[in-house]
């Protein structure tokens, strides 16, 4: 549950898939889960960009995409976790930066927002493939957007990529820009998006 501290969970490799109803438990993540976090996210890109991306754009997108510990530091990224599995993560950010890990240094800046002038942002969302399709993306999106709120932003934004895109359109992102993020050997294409929240 959410404010839960400090437990490892388990990363597991591909080849298990989860049961079609199952409980879903939040937190806040620690840095005592970060190899467990890298491990979804690696095994999130592997799986789930190459039914959108060629190869040249997978691997270009991890050199963007991944983790960012200031996101843990801060103490607003989430785990969903079922049966001691992580099903997947994403938080949102009162800084600046839209997306993009640790090692995306240009794409960095720690400016704290405004909430009466800024969108706040959702970020580094990913789920791991075992648990597509069960509902862990609208949870993540629903927990950074509360969380948003409470914080009295009134907008949030994110940058989507083309994996991601459906699940934020459903859930009532609108495009603000289609961009094409250029920090590799080939562009690949993302859409900022943005969603107004409902007063709390």
């Amino acid at each position: 549950m959410a404010g839960q501290a400090g437990r490892r969970v388990a990363a597991l490799p591909l080849g298990a898939p989860a049961p079609l109803a199952m409980t879903f438990v939040h937190r806040l993540a620690t840095e005592d889960d970060l190899p467990a976090l890298a491990a979804v996210m690696d095994l999130a890109i592997t799986a789930l960009l190459p039914a959108f991306l060629d190869q040249a754009q997978v691997a270009a997108s991890r050199l963007t995409m991944g983790l960012d510990t200031q996101l843990v530091a801060d103490r607003t990224y989430f785990i969903i976790e079922a049966e001691g599995r992580i099903a997947g993560c994403g938080g949102w950010s009162r800084r600046a930066t839209l997306y993009g890990g640790d090692h995306s240094v240009g794409l960095r800046d720690a400016a704290l927002l405004d909430p009466a002038e800024d969108a706040a942002r959702v970020r580094a969302m990913y789920t791991h493939p075992d648990f597509t399709r069960r509902g862990v993306g609208r949870l993540i999106l629903g927990l950074c957007e509360a969380a948003a709120a409470d914080a009295s932003f009134s907008r949030v934004e994110l940058m989507a990529t083309l994996a991601g895109e459906p699940l934020y359109r459903a859930c009532g992102y609108e495009e603000i820009e289609r961009v094409v993020n250029r920090n590799g050997p080939v562009g690949v294409p993302m859409t900022r998006m943005g969603k107004r929240l409902a007063p709390r």
